[in-house]
């Protein structure tokens, strides 16, 4: 395994005040859906807000700073990340408080928990958030969406912390959301979100999130070590039919295969690393652009360095 130079003393040194836990080479394989990659630098969780802006004050700008979440639309690279990584969670960004027609979520609240709140408060609107396997701020960097809403839809607006410990707030326009992205600067981390429902019957709205949850389960490898959907879909098509027809459902490449349930998945079948699922989806894109000329992009978020480049 990757093992980093340790940064936590310098790291304590520049910012003594710290109060989150801050572990070296701390293995991410655990917190991805995929379970595999290499380890943090540096983990890092914030004890609350000011917690995370004292540490982004501090810290040597030249230390890199990466954020993860549920780790369920992600790839962690074998040879691991190198310097700060920042996981948010706990009671500081992990509740969900409710206002009239607004809901205020930390960036660490899981998305379906985000659509059950709301569908407990009689605001509908939101129900395509339990459809999402990842957390709040992993939808706002990617504009998640299912089951036709996005989170362009109900966001009003969010606030992060920028790379030099600047409180910012972002109104929806500032978002500049697209499909599956964001143009918020990267090196902002998100840690609450405004978003506006409406007034809507509870009964019929948690009828709506069991029946995306029924079609999620039926349509989707949810059971297996996987990272949701692998490619975005291009202008006009899906990526999942693109796939098939290139042949490439249940195609493998060590420890990973293409779902043969849903090809636009792919599953970390039998002790795969991160460069098996990697190197997969490339295969992927490569028989893609071979037979139809589209090329796929990536929709999982790859992060890290390869063994190779670890070793370096």
């Amino acid at each position: 395994m990757t093992v980093f130079p340790d940064l936590t003393p310098a790291i304590r040194d520049r910012a003594p005040g710290l109060r989150g836990r801050l572990i070296a080479n701390q293995p991410l394989s655990d917190l991805t859906w995929f379970r595999v990659g290499g380890p943090a630098q540096v983990l890092f969780t914030p004890a609350d807000t000011e917690d995370l802006a004292a540490l982004l004050a501090a810290l040597d700008p030249e230390t890199p700073v990466t954020v993860v979440g549920l780790g369920s639309n992600l790839i962690v690279r074998d040879g691991g990340v190198p310097g700060v990584v920042v996981r948010l969670g706990g009671k500081a960004f992990g509740s969900v408080e409710i206002d009239g027609e607004h809901l205020r979520a930390g960036t660490a609240v899981p998305d379906m928990r985000l659509a059950k709140a709301a569908a407990e408060a009689g605001l509908d609107g939101l129900a395509f958030f339990r459809g999402i396997p990842g957390s709040v701020g992993g939808a706002l960097r990617m504009n998640a969406g299912a089951h036709g809403g996005e989170t362009t839809d109900v966001l009003v607006s969010a606030e992060g912390v920028d790379r030099a410990g600047n409180l910012r707030t972002f109104t929806h326009a500032e978002m500049g959301f697209t499909y599956r992205h964001s143009a918020a600067p990267d090196d902002v981390i998100f840690m609450s979100a405004l978003f506006r429902g409406r007034p809507g019957d509870r009964a019929a709205i948690e009828a709506e999130m069991d029946r995306v949850t029924a079609a999620r389960e039926a349509a989707q490898p949810i059971r297996e070590r996987t990272g949701g959907s692998t490619f975005k879909n291009p202008p006009g098509a899906k990526a999942w039919q693109l796939v098939d027809a290139a042949g490439c459902r249940g195609l493998t490449v060590g420890g990973a295969q293409v779902s043969e349930m849903h090809c636009n998945f792919l599953i970390n079948r039998d002790g795969a690393t991160a460069a098996d699922i990697e190197g997969l989806g490339e295969e992927v894109r490569r028989r893609v652009r071979e037979t139809s000329g589209v090329a796929l992009h990536w929709e999982i978020k790859r992060i890290g360095l390869a063994t190779s480049e670890a070793g370096a």
